[in-house]
């Protein structure tokens, strides 16, 4: 469990995975499922400008981390919140009760990056991300490993799963005594 998440009265939870994973799918099914708040750190990056320009090679923007986080220190300790990205190295450990990484047969995951107009240099990368395990790996070396879970995000189905296992997780949770 976070640090801090017995002064919290919801839970924090992180969903990450290979863009393409169904993060942000899952993660409105989970918010409207809870009320919890969905931040979408993508969006929050080109909304309040935290970012450091533009990267041509991985066409992306190039996060501030240091301003996201900054951003987000008030709303993570209220709690209640389901935190979108792509990554996960960069956010305290004490913020979240539960990471989950989404992750996706490669097949499925080129199909629905190609739909995107991802770049085959794009699409190359992120598959191979997925292959490796990065994001596991990441979010496995990054967090307590009792709250990090991997699920597969291939089909709707899948997602619809998801949303309902998370959203008995954040109905069951109870902030640490």
């Amino acid at each position: 469990m976070a640090q801090d998440s017995n002064k919290r009265k919801k839970p924090n939870i992180l969903i990450t995975g290979t863009p393409g994973t169904g993060k942000t799918t899952t993660s409105s099914a989970l918010a409207e499922a809870t009320q919890l708040r969905h931040i979408n750190i993508g969006d929050l990056v080109k909304e309040k400008n935290l970012h450091d320009g533009w990267d041509e090679q991985f066409e992306c923007h190039i996060i501030n981390e240091d301003l996201v986080c900054d951003e987000l220190e008030d709303i993570m300790e209220e709690g209640g919140n389901i935190v979108d990205y792509h990554g996960c190295d960069f956010f305290p450990q004490r913020w979240f009760d539960r990471v989950v990484v989404l992750q996706t047969d490669n097949s499925v995951l080129y199909d629905r990056l190609n739909k995107r107009g991802y770049s085959q240099n794009k699409i190359s990368n992120n598959i191979e991300c997925e292959i490796f395990q990065v994001l596991l790996e990441e979010a496995k070396e990054s967090y307590a490993e009792d709250i990090v879970v991997a699920l597969r995000s291939d089909s709707i189905d899948d997602i619809i799963r998801n949303a309902s296992n998370l959203t008995d997780w954040v109905r069951g949770w109870q902030p640490v005594s």
